[in-house]
Parts: C-alpha cells; structure tokens; sequence
C-alpha cells in the first residue's frame, strides 16, 4: 500500500540528469525527496508537494528517498507537443499506474526512426554484455573505453529496478561514455524508449549505431532469496533475444568475496540461475584470470554445469585495476566499493573487455 505524506519543499538540494533532490518538511520531520521534472513539474522552496514515503518508512532500497507524486498547488502545463492523437508517441509506460508516462517510442509510426527500424531485424553480429546488476555498467565502459577507446556503446536499461532512468546518478555520469539509453518495457527516461528488449537491442544498433551494448536493469533489483524470486532472472531471457536477433551474448558473471551472503559469495546464484536455467541459447561468460587460488577454483566448480551450454573464456586482466579506478563515476554495488569487493567489477570488466575483443 502507499504511505502517503504532505509536505513543504525548504531547498532543492542538488540535479542531474532527469531528478532533482529536495529538502522537504512533513509532520513527521524533515526528509530527502526526488522529484522527476518531467513527470511533476520544476518543484521550487515553497511549493506544497505530495509524497510516497512507503520504501522510505520502511528502509527499502531508493536511496533513502521519499518520492514526489505531485505538485498539487502548481501543477505542470500539458506538453506543447501534446494532442489528442498519437503524433506525440503513444508508449504508456507504468501503465495503469497513476503516474503513468506517454511516451514516443523509436519504431512507432511517429517516430523519426520508424523507417529504420521498420527494416531492422538482426543485430549483425553486435557483441552485448548482460549483467543483473546496474552496478555492473560503469565497470563494463570502463573495460571497453580501455581497450576500444572509439566504440561507440549503447546501453539497454530493463524494467527489473528502477523505472525512471532519471534516478541514476551513474548515468548522469557516463552520458558523454554512451552513444545512449535505451529505455524498455516498463521503464523509461532513455534518450529513447523502447516496448521491448527486443526493439531496445535493434535501437542500439541501428539508431544508435552501437558496437558494443550492454543490457542490465535500473539501479535497484527485487529480490526474496529464493532460487527464481529475483528479477535478475531476465537476464536469461535477454541472453535469448540476443541470440535470436542474431547478436554475441557474453554474460558478465557475478561474483563476490564481499557479500555476507552465502548465496552470493564465489558465483552468485542470480548469475547460476539465469545463465545455467533460463539461457537457452549459448552465451561467453568470461571469467577474469589472476584470481585468488582459492576463490578461482571455487568459481571454476560452479561454472561446470554451465560449459555444456556456455563458452567460459579466460580473461586477461592487466590494465583493468587502473581502468576501473579511473572511472568518472564512483563504482558501487550492494554499498561495497571497489576494494570492498573487487571480484564483483573485475568479472565486469573482463566481460567488457571480451565483448570489446568481439567489435
């Protein structure tokens, strides 16, 4: 259910890309919000706003962010483009939710791409990195941008986290690392939006020209611990739209010295899952060398199963270290940096680079 607040905005804080991040006062006290411009308005110090405070109260993972649902005061104009027909775009995204967004999808019949999209039906062999975490991307750019510094990379977001694409302030970071976002199914707030993963991988490389693309959810996952209760399980199903489409799926494993969960330390079971059952068509999961004995051999007892379907590449890792410090967006995942859990954005990194060897 929504829990839902009354509040007075004191400051907008700070910006990015699609979001801005508000001091807000309610009854209960003072509490950070996120406003999505496009979809309530600019809020200003003043402004009454409504809120959803639901995963907030209850320490859910949004940044420790109340929500803005409105500015009911001083609501937004409709956009100048609007009609009543479809020549704005006609994608309903959160559909049948109370915020849901309208808007121009890349092949539909307004769009300025329809003609190219209209004729897309394989991805010519495109490499296409998947990983269940958008923690992942930054480290996968890192890799690329190393050893093919002209590629040009696209990024398909999913609808498995976070919706708005605004909310990522790791987008806003890497917007001059990427050709574009894509935004699919559910999700939205891309340079373009797409119905589909399917269409989103044919925008990436026919609009956007991409060499490389990498496809993994919004910040943000659900998950219950249980063996097909999370929702990294699509990656098995984007491993299958690559293939078909006639792209290369190379699957970034996910790997883990420094979570304190079992299920996820050595091969997490998303990556066994997903690859190992969902993934009916063959993918390259590169596996990064140089690890710790130890850790590899665990790693390599997993993976077995696996080789019946799926190429397990070694990678070299020499120049990653560097690369991944180097990048423009601090590199995070479950709250653990970089050396808190190097595994996880080594075995990224050398997917991006396998991919990037594959261009």
């Amino acid at each position: 259910m929504v829990r839902w607040r009354s509040g007075t905005v004191q400051a907008v804080r700070r910006r990015w890309h699609g979001a801005a991040e508000l001091e807000v006062t309610t009854d209960d006290g003072p509490v950070r919000a996120l406003a999505y411009p496009e979809l309530v308005g600019e809020p200003r110090p003043g402004d009454r706003v409504l809120l959803n405070v639901g995963a907030l109260v209850m320490g859910l993972g949004t940044g420790g962010y109340a929500l803005v649902v409105a500015l009911p005061d001083r609501l937004p104009a409709d956009p100048p483009d609007a009609g009543t027909d479809r020549d704005a775009g006609h994608l309903v995204k959160a559909r049948y939710t109370p915020l849901q967004a309208i808007r121009l999808g890349v092949d539909e019949e307004a769009s300025p791409h329809r003609e190219v999209m209209a004729a897309a039906t394989s991805l010519e062999g495109m490499p296409v990195v998947t990983a269940d975490l958008h923690s992942a991307l930054p480290a996968v750019v890192a890799a690329v941008r190393l050893d093919r510094p002209g590629a040009r990379i696209a990024y398909v977001m999913t609808d498995g986290g976070a919706l708005p694409a605004w909310f990522s302030r790791t987008l806003d970071g890497l917007r001059d690392q990427l050709a574009g976002t894509i935004t699919t199914g559910q999700a939205f707030g891309g340079d373009l939006e797409a119905s589909t993963v399917h269409t989103g991988l044919l925008a990436a490389r026919h609009v956007l020209r991409a060499d490389v693309t990498v496809v993994a959810q919004g910040p943000g996952n659900l998950g219950t611990g249980t063996t097909w209760g999370f929702s990294g399980v699509a990656l098995g199903e984007a491993i299958n739209a690559i293939g078909t489409l006639g792209g290369r799926p190379v699957g970034s494993l996910r790997l883990s010295t420094g979570d304190g969960r079992p299920r996820h330390r050595g091969v997490s079971h998303h990556s066994l899952t997903a690859y190992g059952k969902v993934a009916l068509l063959t993918a390259d999961l590169p596996v990064p060398d140089g690890l710790e004995p130890g850790l590899a051999a665990e790693i390599d007892a997993a993976l077995a199963p696996l080789a019946a379907r799926h190429r397990l590449p070694r990678v070299p890792v020499d120049g990653l270290d560097e690369a991944l410090r180097a990048s423009p967006v601090p590199l995070s995942t479950m709250g653990r940096k970089l050396d808190q859990d190097h595994a996880y954005f080594m075995a990224a990194a050398a997917a991006g680079r396998f991919a990037a060897s594959l261009i």
